[in-house]
């Protein structure tokens, strides 16, 4: 059963395990990993028809347990006006959240859009987005943080993110199809 269970999934095992590792050494030290899990547990498997969820979960786990083993979260990474050019084997979930941010951003009205992109991008401070802008800097706070309460609850109405206890981001999954500020990625 387990050179059946390879054939079915070795191929989108390490699709999904290359899009969450940047290193591909250890992404493929990680997909055997998963197999040997699979191998040493198949026996506690109580129904097959829910062998996809099971190894998806075990692949999960790995891969959450590397991060905390080698203390390399992923970070959230700024934006890239090409980012969906990018090979999707290549693109880490930081990459691809990024890529929901971006459409999310350019949602935003533009008093809150302007000043998230002066702080977070531009990295100007308060101080400079208020002379840039012309309002005062109390007025830039506030929009910056309402900026960044609209963007959580975009992100959270599309995405369901976890997180380490540190708070870096980990893994994410999509909560429908048809997020209209996410691009799909197919295998």
């Amino acid at each position: 059963m387990i050179g059946c269970i390879w054939e079915e999934f070795s191929g989108p095992l390490k699709w999904y395990i290359n899009k969450r590792v940047a290193n591909k050494e250890d992404a493929e030290d990680l997909l055997q990993e998963v197999f040997l899990k699979i191998h040493n547990n198949l026996r506690y498997l109580e129904d097959e028809k829910k062998i996809h969820a099971w190894i998806y979960t075990i692949t999960k786990n790995t891969i959450k347990d590397y991060y905390r083993k080698n203390s390399r979260m992923p970070e959230l990474t700024e934006l890239d006006e090409n980012i969906s050019e990018h090979n999707p084997l290549e693109l880490t979930a930081s990459r691809e959240i990024a890529a929901c941010l971006k459409g999310m951003i350019h949602n935003l009205p533009e008093k809150y859009k302007a000043v998230i992109l002066l702080s977070e991008f531009e990295k100007l401070s308060q101080k400079e987005i208020s002379k840039k802008l012309g309002i005062s800097v109390s007025a830039v706070k506030s929009r910056v943080q309402r900026g960044r309460i609209m963007l959580k609850e975009m992100l959270l109405g599309c995405c369901q993110l976890e997180f380490d206890s540190l708070g870096h981001l980990i893994d994410y999954e999509h909560k429908e199809e048809t997020c209209r500020f996410c691009k799909k990625i197919d295998v």
